[in-house]
Order: C-alpha cells, then sequence, then structure tokens
C-alpha cells in the first residue's frame, strides 16, 4: 500500500469482509489491545475501527443507552422504505379520487 506523505491525499476506499471486521473487533474487546494499534497493524484509519467496535458493543447490548442495534437498523430501514410506499400509494389515491370527483359532477 502506498504511505501518504501529505494530510490532503485521500486513501482510495476500501472494502472489508464481515470476518475481517470481526476480527479487528475482537482484538480491540477480547484481546485488550488498543484501538490505535490495531488500526496501525492492520492499516485501517481509527476511525472506521472505532465505529465498527462501537456497532459490535451496540449489539453485544454493551453500548451507550439508546444505541441502536443491528438488527433494529435493518427494520428501521425496512419500515422506512415502506413507509414511502405507502404514503405514494396514499397520494395516487387521492389524485384519482380527486379526478374521479371532478368527472362525476
Amino acid at each position: 500500500m502506498e504511505k501518504r506523505n501529505d494530510k490532503t491525499t485521500k486513501r482510495k476506499r476500501r472494502a472489508f469482509t464481515a470476518e475481517f471486521r470481526a476480527g479487528a473487533v475482537r482484538l480491540v474487546l477480547d484481546e485488550g489491545q488498543s484501538m490505535g494499534q490495531v488500526a496501525r497493524d492492520l492499516d485501517l484509519t481509527p476511525s472506521s475501527l472505532g465505529n465498527w467496535v462501537a456497532k459490535a458493543k451496540a449489539d453485544a447490548g454493551k453500548g451507550p443507552p439508546g444505541a441502536v442495534t443491528s438488527s433494529e437498523r435493518d427494520e428501521l430501514a425496512r419500515l422506512r422504505a415502506e413507509n414511502r410506499k405507502l404514503k405514494m400509494e396514499r397520494d395516487i389515491l387521492k389524485k384519482a379520487a380527486a379526478f374521479f370527483a371532478r368527472e362525476s359532477t
């Protein structure tokens, strides 16, 4: 991997497998290594690793009060999509009702 010489050079976005993320989180939570050290060892940004650790803590019920778990996040996304669809259907029915009301008078 290329070394960055200045702070304005952006790192190319990378994708990590769930197993890799779980392993990195395990090093921090179970092995007791510091996030900074694990991030350096695995060539990660500390913020990415911190987000993974926070998400893992929330999923385990050890996060801050009110933290949203992954399953709750998935359900919320599903409900938001369903809500958008229902609103669209309602708007279509309103327009159809208004159209037929004008036609009948």
